[in-house]
């Protein structure tokens, strides 16, 4: 039986696990429980953003997606509450280095769901006053 070929988005996901990997440390704290890495929750909010969806939502269609809970690394999904958290406390500068370095990558086309994560991150933190 023949491999299924790799999806557009399982493609993306992947490419930008590779640049957050780049991007930021591994845990945000040395206190931390490291369960799952930052570069996990970039992903996942990332994907939150492409699939416009809410986070119960995305975390309940992961369960189905294999291949990407795969690519990820999860052996068991977070919850909704976990993501918000960590959406609140990302800082501004991990989405420039981020875009940064999508812009300087060669396909900054496939890279379009951090693109768009930036952006809103960034409406968001202006709305905020920060």
């Amino acid at each position: 039986m023949q491999a299924l070929p790799k999806s557009r988005l399982l493609q993306s996901v992947e490419q930008a696990l590779h640049l957050a990997r780049r991007a930021v440390a591994r845990y945000s704290s040395k206190f931390s429980k490291r369960r799952y890495t930052l570069h996990q929750h970039i992903i996942l909010l990332c994907l939150k953003v492409r699939k416009n969806t809410t986070y119960r939502t995305l975390l309940d269609e992961l369960i189905e997606m294999s291949r990407i809970r795969d690519a990820i690394g999860f052996t068991e999904i977070p919850a909704p509450s976990t993501l918000c958290k960590v959406f609140d406390r990302l800082d501004m500068a991990v989405w420039r280095v981020l875009l940064n370095l999508l812009v300087a990558s060669q396909n900054p086309l496939e890279f379009t769901p951090l693109l768009v994560c930036s952006q809103v991150n960034s409406s968001i933190v202006n709305l905020n006053g920060k």
